[in-house]
């Protein structure tokens, strides 16, 4: 009877062993984004006091922010086949060493070539190399059933970095500069993300296990099935991904909907302040937009586990043309309701759309290449990114306001949710919840 039980418990153990294991990759990749996409954030709150200290345009400025995204874009398809060839840890810590590196340098700032070096290339390039496109490239290997749910609960550590560390960083910038927030931001970096990130594996595959939620064991080398296998997952290269028009709307999609986050999440703590609310009020808000992606991000990602991709990175659009209306109902109505409105809709719904992001492309391009084409899809992504910023601040300076930029982005908002329901996910590879269901 003993040797049974002792016999049993070990079998018992190694059978939950990817779901354990799997959830160790997804709190260090929760801890990864609650630090770098932070960091990224808080440009927003370190865009007055170098707009102030030196002079400089709006454009100018936040056209760093986009000038970093630019160089992610531009090396974004060789990250891709680095993932794919030598796995995650490489392009992760590249990443913490590039953006602890800018952090670090930053407070030497004094000419705008030194704003574009630091904050702009080396922060946003490092950050890029390990937030929502980098864990997009292999959270989705490790969960199957409860990918987006998995996915959510990463990338919900976005919403819980900003709320514990943007309030503080605005406090810093405020009793001791913008140098010293920096030079905290990287000391942060260094510490933390270059010793977690050395617990990464690409796939379950890679210490001998296999993705939660799959319960059959693999079939044997050069059986049938495996052969069938690998040649439906040997079917999509690059090349064959970028000829089909479901590639491209899908591109687009992502393009208007990282438009229109970060135009807003550069320019929100200034615009703000512009309509006369409290800089630490400013700086909440920016924080409780993240939290309120938390549950938005969880839930979603679950629920989009069973209704399809599609309805959610809608309700997500959505979110952000709210957003948008409620910032530009603002210029005449400045009010608390419509700060709430704002900071909700922008993060319990729009910040979804990370959720689904990966599993979007995951589900229609499956195979060993996904990361080289998730990486020529990041171009798409990192562009939008880049130009959202720097086209509201360009409208800024030409018209003195941001009503044309805030309509613009609305507009995109509607372009990205028909594009993906044109690219049709669901109709590829329905989610394994709805088809369950």
């Amino acid at each position: 009877m003993s040797r049974t039980v002792t016999d049993s418990a070990p079998v018992r153990w190694q059978a939950r062993l990817p779901f354990y294991f799997g959830w160790v990759i997804i709190a260090v990749a929760f801890l990864t984004l609650a630090i770098s996409v932070t960091a990224r954030t808080a440009f927003s709150l370190l865009l007055p006091p170098l707009t102030d200290e030196f002079g400089w345009e709006r454009g100018l400025a936040a056209g760093a922010f986009s000038f970093g995204f630019l160089l992610s874009g531009a090396i974004a398809p060789l990250v891709g086949r680095i993932m794919d060839r030598y796995g995650p840890r490489v392009v992760l810590l590249s990443g913490a060493c590039l953006m602890g590196g800018g952090l670090l340098l930053a407070p030497m700032i004094a000419v705008p070539w030194h704003l574009y070096l630091t904050l702009g290339a080396l922060v946003s390039v490092g950050v890029n190399l390990m937030s929502f496109t980098a864990q997009s490239l292999y959270l989705p290997h490790w969960f199957v059933r409860r990918r987006a749910f998995a996915i959510g609960i990463a990338f919900s550590g976005v919403g819980v970095g900003a709320v514990v560390l943007l309030p503080w960083l605005q406090v810093i910038i405020e009793r001791e500069g913008w140098r010293e927030a920096c030079t905290f931001m990287g000391l942060v970096v260094f510490a933390v993300l270059l010793p977690i990130n050395l617990l990464v594996r690409k796939s379950p595959a890679d210490v001998g296990l296999m993705p939660d939620g799959v319960r059959t064991p693999p079939a044997p080398a050069g059986s049938p099935e495996t052969q069938e296998t690998a040649g439906k997952a040997a079917v999509w290269t690059v090349g064959s991904a970028i000829r089909t028009g479901r590639f491209w709307w899908i591109a687009l999609g992502f393009f208007c909907a990282l438009f229109a986050w970060y135009a807003v999440q550069v320019h929100q703590t200034k615009y703000l302040i512009d309509q006369g609310y409290d800089p630490l009020i400013a700086a909440w808000a920016l924080g409780l937009v993240s939290i309120a992606g938390v549950p938005g991000q969880i839930g979603l990602g679950a629920l989009s586990d069973r209704i399809g991709r599609e309805w959610v990175w809608t309700a997500s659009c959505a979110g952000f043309a709210v957003c948008y209306a409620a910032l530009l109902a603002m210029e005449g109505f400045p009010s608390l309701p419509l700060l709430y409105l704002m900071v909700g809709t922008q993060g319990f719904l729009g910040y979804a759309l990370t959720s689904v992001m990966g599993a979007i492309v995951a589900e229609s391009f499956e195979g060993p290449n996904y990361g080289a084409i998730f990486g020529v899809m990041t171009i798409a992504l990192l562009s939008g990114g880049a130009a959202g910023p720097w086209v509201a601040g360009l409208v800024y300076d030409l018209t003195g306001g941001y009503s044309l930029a805030f309509m613009m982005a609305i507009g995109l908002c509607a372009l990205s949710a028909l594009a993906i329901w044109i690219a049709g996910p669901g109709r590829v590879n329905p989610v394994p919840g709805k088809r369950r269901g």
